[in-house]
């Protein structure tokens, strides 16, 4: 969806650039000093400043993006309108969307931005729990990282509006930041694959929950609100490629305006 729109900023761009080009060298030497300029040139040529600043904004700098669902609570809400930091993890060239300078990788704990293994077109928010090489555990809704249990802290109840129920809430210290998770205890723990996903064979899967060895150039991701999010637990890792940013900033909440700020 992002990569659709993308491509028709893209062409938009392309477009207007050729009528910018040809009415600055060419059609406007061409008409009388008194001349109309035809409506045609004058919208093309008026819009290319305005889509370039655009497509370079939203291409290399950041992109807004608006969470659809709760799995991200309570860090992240639905309906919140969130910006994307695009070179964070290294410049990307747009459409194609090849690396070409590699700037950053991400670290355990960033909320990132990604295309949906599953359905590239589709862009999926999560938190980057395993990188490359580590071996990562959920077990009886406990998690474990390279073998260690990763520290909680009871923190109180979290009042989800759209189940209308208080759902037990916990600081998880991941090692580099902090961050707030949701567990119900009275969802079921059974997590099983949606799919063959790539790199199956380095996930084990028993009554007790998942264990993996996160892959080269791959990432582990799981939503904070633990029993409910569709995340690496059930369709796999992340790959390199299918990165589009880490996410920062909440620039808006029409329904919550209290709500804009950074976040961990």
């Amino acid at each position: 969806m992002s990569w659709n729109f993308s491509l028709i900023l893209f062409i938009a761009l392309i477009v207007s650039g050729i009528v910018w080009c040809a009415d600055k060298f060419w059609l406007k030497k061409k008409r009388s000093a008194d001349a109309k300029t035809p409506w045609w040139v004058e919208y093309g040529a008026s819009f290319f400043p305005v889509i370039l600043f655009v497509f370079v904004l939203r291409s290399f700098i950041v992109e807004p993006f608006r969470i659809p669902s709760g799995s991200m609570l309570p860090t992240l809400q639905s309906g919140d309108l969130i910006l994307v930091n695009k070179y964070t993890y290294g410049i990307r060239l747009p459409i194609i969307d090849r690396e070409v300078i590699p700037i950053g990788k991400p670290a355990r704990g960033d909320v990132m931005v990604f295309r949906y293994p599953v359905d590239t077109r589709v862009d999926y928010i999560k938190r980057v729990i395993g990188l490359p090489g580590d071996e990562v555990a959920y077990l009886n809704k406990k998690l474990f990282i390279n073998g260690k249990a990763v520290p909680t802290t009871r923190d109180g109840d979290y009042f989800e509006p759209d189940r209308v129920a208080y759902t037990a809430q916990y600081i998880e210290n991941l090692g580099v930041v902090e961050n707030k998770i949701l567990q119900d205890a009275r969802a079921m723990s059974e997590i099983r694959p949606i799919w063959r996903f790539p790199g199956h064979e380095n996930c084990q899967y028993s009554r007790e929950g998942i264990r993996c060895v996160v892959p080269a150039d791959s990432y582990f991701m799981m939503g904070d609100n633990r029993d409910n999010s569709l995340d690496s637990r059930f369709w796999g890792f992340v790959p390199k490629e299918n990165i589009v940013g880490r996410a920062f900033f909440i620039w808006m909440n029409f329904s919550q305006p209290s709500r804009i700020g950074f976040f961990n």
